[in-house]
């Protein structure tokens, strides 16, 4: 007999979330049939904190590496070059990756190369690097929010850079478009999060929102695991 494990909720809750200075910017939501409802912002300290949220997540899109090379030079993953070959130019603002011997060489051992081991992304990498197993694919996706606002726009790279007051303003446009009650998630001033990390967990949290409703685009199409079994890929 199926063991029931905890209520059955008539809501599903989704969320996106971030590395911070602070901890990790979570946006979640409810979903119910066609309802959509955003929940307070929040900051948790760990990822495990995140894994943990109760009601018990049904997706998280994370803008985090999951899937890892082993090692450099042959540390860009498939997932990375499709996703610079849509977003173009100096706009697509993505990260350069560290290989699996990379992220542990810099935080474990106190090594320097291209990726110092007290860089708030790096720290973040390895908490989920450490976290993570295949099974938990299942629920928790690896995002990034210049290529949410890439589908929000009309599959079109926006035209500034969310480093400016424009690019700023042009993604506030794009989210406000799109998702419903999505304003509630920028009144928030105690958090100590800048403006641009608020509207990119929103942006996640709307990838979030397509991977619930089976409508996500997956970079690659083909899938492609690391040596630990983990997809090395990219929800849009």
């Amino acid at each position: 007999m199926r063991q029931h494990k905890g209520p059955n909720l008539p809501y599903s809750v989704i969320a996106g979330a971030a590395p911070t200075m602070s901890g990790w910017l979570v946006a979640s939501a409810k979903l119910h049939g066609a309802t959509f409802a955003p929940e307070e912002i929040r900051i948790l300290e760990s990822f495990r904190e995140v894994l943990d949220i109760r009601p018990s997540l049904s997706v998280l899109v994370v803008n985090v590496p999951i899937g890892l090379a082993d090692a450099a030079p042959e540390s860009e993953r498939l997932c990375d070059h499709a996703a610079r070959a849509l977003l173009g130019s100096d706009l697509s603002m993505m990260r350069d990756v560290p290989s699996r011997d990379e992220l542990f060489a810099s935080v474990e051992r106190g090594e320097r190369g291209r990726f110092s081991g007290h860089d708030v992304l790096v720290l973040r990498c390895l908490e989920v690097s450490r976290e993570m197993s295949p099974y938990r694919q299942r629920v928790v996706y690896e995002g990034h929010p210049e290529l949410s606002y890439f589908q929000l726009n009309g599959d079109e790279p926006l035209h500034w850079s969310i480093d400016s007051d424009a690019g700023l303003e042009e993604r506030r446009g794009v989210l406000e478009r799109k998702i419903p009650g999505v304003s509630r998630l920028f009144e928030i001033g105690a958090l100590g999060v800048r403006t641009r990390e608020l509207y990119d967990v929103a942006a996640l949290l709307w990838t979030a929102r397509r991977v619930f409703g089976h409508s996500a685009k997956r970079l690659p199409e083909d899938a492609v695991w690391d040596s630990e079994g983990l997809r090395m890929e990219l929800v849009m």
